[in-house]
């Protein structure tokens, strides 16, 4: 059976959207159950789904002063987790 998942399992709690696949909740417990009209449909709407969560994910990354979407850290300064070349045990 055809399915969208990429068993990357998280729901976006603003659309409701599974974060790997784009499904709802109600379609990820329901697919197996679905006709093949039925999962077609949803796998046609997917696309569109997973494009909202790409532009949400960089709208709130532009918030944070991070207009790539990654970590604001940079790489040309000392991660605070890593200890500095400078300091001796």
């Amino acid at each position: 059976m055809e399915t969208p998942c990429v068993k990357v399992c998280v729901v976006d709690p603003d659309t409701g959207f599974c974060i790997g696949c784009g499904r709802t909740r109600g379609e990820i417990a329901s697919w197996i159950g679905f006709s093949p009209a039925e999962r077609h449909s949803v796998i046609e709407a997917l696309p569109e789904r997973l494009s909202t969560l790409t532009q949400r994910k960089r709208r709130k990354a532009a918030a944070r002063g991070d207009w790539r979407g990654r970590s604001s850290h940079s790489p040309l300064k000392p991660s605070p987790f890593e200890p500095h070349a400078e300091v001796r045990a």
